[in-house]
């Protein structure tokens, strides 16, 4: 892997782990909302991470969701566990982003959080065996 590359999937990890704090100290301020929203975004930036490892740039979020799905799920890099916590939050992203206003219970926002640090620290380890 080159120097640049490795540079890039670096700084893609560290914004999900930094996304991942904002998650929390939104959580922590009763913010869930928002903190469901840094979540799904935490695991985008992550995918993101796989695709410089892989070489493509992506930035569409259902084209991230679908190569996450074809090139590490299919092939069994990761467990199709992760392409459901994948699709499940990007979708709950989009329903508490764009759809009707509705109550967010204390606990759906700490299941994010829960699902996006291990997503994040799935993706983290699968990058530091490839390096």
């Amino acid at each position: 892997m080159e120097t640049e590359q490795k540079q890039a999937i670096s700084l893609r990890i560290k914004q999900a782990q930094e996304t991942l704090v904002e998650a929390r100290l939104l959580w922590e301020h009763d913010l869930w909302r928002g903190a469901i929203n840094r979540s799904y975004y935490a695991m985008f930036y992550a995918v993101l991470a796989l695709a410089i490892f892989k070489g493509e740039i992506l930035s569409k979020h259902t084209h991230a969701i679908s190569f996450f799905d074809k090139e590490f799920v299919k092939t069994g890099e990761f467990s199709k566990e992760f392409s459901r916590s994948l699709h499940y939050w990007f979708d709950e992203r989009q329903s508490s982003d764009y759809g009707e206003i509705t109550d967010i219970e204390q606990s759906e926002a700490q299941t994010s959080i829960d699902a996006a640090i291990r997503f994040v620290e799935a993706v983290s380890a699968y990058l530091s065996d490839q390096a």
